[in-house]
């Protein structure tokens, strides 16, 4: 259990330390942002499937894909009613508003609303695995989100500070996403931890909603902006980057 709440601590201080190096490269170019966003959604990859999908069929036996198909479409469709129901916007800059800074704030808030969203199923996709009882491969799935929660860290201050923010309440607001992850990987691991039965499905859940955050929000946004070509080639960097650590760690 010590490890498993050093490990929640680990993943949630990711986002802070990523906003951290966010006040000090405030003015980071879109194309520079996108390259290393897809990175991380390379790195999201890997995770969700050499961390979560392979060891719900491994673990689920002979019926393996029996809940592991079902796992990944319920959490995508968890996570795509959240959606619906909780008004947020999802990208890397904000702009402030010409003339009107309570819209560019209205804006932000629903930017760091999202990156809160979408923390959460990070946090429990962190704690299931540790439910599988394989702790070098569920270290090895929480390093990697946390790799992926630097960026996300750093691109919530500049357009919080553009609109106006204090820098203070900027990074309160950095480190509240962070303990959404906090509170997240805890929750996946009690839950995963439950009942044997239930641990093929929850993997597939948790990948099954990184999978649907990579493909919603993170490759369309890293795609937006003209640097298709180098953000396509991130991923796949990131994702080879995950390949190789899990079988050296393995």
């Amino acid at each position: 259990m010590r490890l498993v709440l050093l490990t929640a601590l680990g993943v949630g201080g990711a986002t802070l330390f990523g906003s951290l190096l966010g006040f000090v490269f405030r003015k980071v170019t879109h194309r520079l942002a996108d390259v290393v966003m897809s990175f991380a959604a390379g790195i999201m990859l890997a995770a969700a499937v050499l961390g979560l999908i392979l060891p719900s069929i491994e673990y689920g036996g002979k019926w393996g894909l029996m809940y592991t198909i079902p796992g990944i479409f319920v959490g995508a469709l968890c996570l795509n009613l959240i959606d619906k129901l909780v008004p947020h916007l999802h990208k890397l800059v904000v702009p402030v508003a010409d003339g009107n800074p309570n819209e560019a704030l209205h804006k932000v808030i629903l930017f760091v609303l999202a990156i809160a969203i979408h923390n959460l199923p990070e946090g429990i996709a962190a704690g299931v695995g540790f439910g599988a009882e394989n702790t070098s491969q569920a270290l090895l799935n929480a390093g990697g989100i946390a790799l992926q929660n630097i960026p996300e860290g750093m691109a919530i201050i500049g357009p919080m500070l553009a609109a106006g923010v204090s820098p203070k309440r900027t990074m309160l607001a950095a480190a509240c996403t962070g303990l959404v992850e906090v509170v997240g990987t805890l929750f996946g691991y009690f839950a995963a931890s439950i009942s044997a039965a239930v641990l093929p499905f929850a993997l597939a859940f948790a990948g099954g909603t990184m999978l649907y955050v990579i493909s919603d929000e993170m490759i369309p946004e890293t795609h937006a902006h003209g640097a298709e070509r180098p953000a396509t080639y991130a991923l796949l960097v990131g994702f080879c980057v995950m390949l190789v650590a899990d079988v050296l760690l393995g």
